[in-house]
């Protein structure tokens, strides 16, 4: 129950409530999901003790969140969200930082192109460069996590089923968080049920599936990981709010990919919206939320090294 809930939070809904329609209505162009995206970059500033440094993944950009105790030989390769066609490591880089921390271990979180100027396959191409990028500089597949938000978390099922079918080494785990799995939106009672008690509207997403997968590539499971063969995966954390239109995809996805032999822990958190884990600065539950996060990646990594 929501009155169960912290007063933060419940603030926090109030507000968000109260600018439904505002936000509604500039999200139907891509410009103002770009618009409202970049807003917050720099909003939230990086936790205390986290470093910044720019990385260039052979072409792709790209930035590394260092915390103060993360060990040396562990990494987290990130994809932020914005439906394919929004977002950069700017607009997560607060969370990022909060998930180091959680973690102990150094995220590189990824500029991936957007659409609709580069369509699919071309955020999953820059990912799976990034992560060659990774194995090239030396860094054990067993020490790395692969995670993402929103269309990040489908693009880090994407990833993973990618790397299964080229062969190469696989990470140690996934990390879908509120993931974007079903191109064609069709998929679970949540999209209605929830639409208008969630952060994020629908329209976004109907944006996002026209700029980036268009009608052929609607059901292709590098872009719906809804309708791949998810066996062989390393284990997934996946991790959904009870209030997201996309809680039905999420919890869907983990089922599949439990049914296909993977190790899948499903954490549903209740009355929570969509990514929540950006406000852990608002209310409490989204700093809990991380914690979970980081607890569960550092128990899937291994680590020989002294902290960095």
């Amino acid at each position: 129950m929501l009155e169960e809930r912290s007063p933060e939070l419940q603030a926090f809904l109030k507000a968000v409530y109260a600018g439904a329609e505002q936000l509604a209505a500039a999200s139907r162009e891509i410009g103002g999901v770009r618009e409202i995206m970049d807003g917050f970059v720099g909003v939230f500033p990086v936790p205390e003790g986290v470093r910044v440094d720019p990385a260039d993944c052979d072409g792709v950009p790209a930035e590394w969140l260092s915390p103060a105790e993360a060990a040396a030989d562990r990494a987290i390769l990130y994809m932020h969200g914005g439906c394919y066609i929004s977002g950069s490591p700017g607009v997560v880089r607060e969370f990022c930082g909060r998930l180091a921390n959680a973690s102990r271990t150094r995220i590189l979180s990824i500029d991936y192109r957007l659409a609709p100027e580069h369509p699919f396959p071309a955020a999953l191409e820059d990912a799976l460069t990034c992560y060659r990028w990774l194995l090239e500089q030396g860094h054990d597949p067993t020490r790395i996590a692969v995670a993402g938000e929103s269309a990040g978390g489908g693009l880090t099922l994407a990833l993973l089923m990618q790397c299964r079918d080229l062969s190469l080494p696989m990470p140690a785990c996934g990390v879908p968080i509120s993931p974007w799995v079903d191109m064609e939106l069709s998929f679970g009672e949540s999209l209605t049920r929830n639409e208008g008690i969630d952060l994020a509207p629908v329209e976004p997403l109907r944006l996002g599936r026209a700029a980036y997968a268009g009608e052929k590539h609607l059901r292709n499971p590098l872009a719906s990981p809804l309708y791949g063969d998810l066996s062989g995966l390393p284990p997934l954390l996946v991790q959904v709010g009870t209030r997201e239109v996309l809680h039905d995809e999420g919890v869907e996805v983990a089922r599949l990919a439990e049914s296909a032999g993977v190790d899948v822990t499903l954490q549903r958190w209740e009355d929570m919206i969509h990514v929540w884990h950006w406000y852990a600065s608002i209310f409490p539950e989204a700093q809990e939320a991380i914690e979970a996060l980081g607890e569960w990646i550092a128990a899937h990594l291994p680590s020989s090294a002294a902290a960095a």
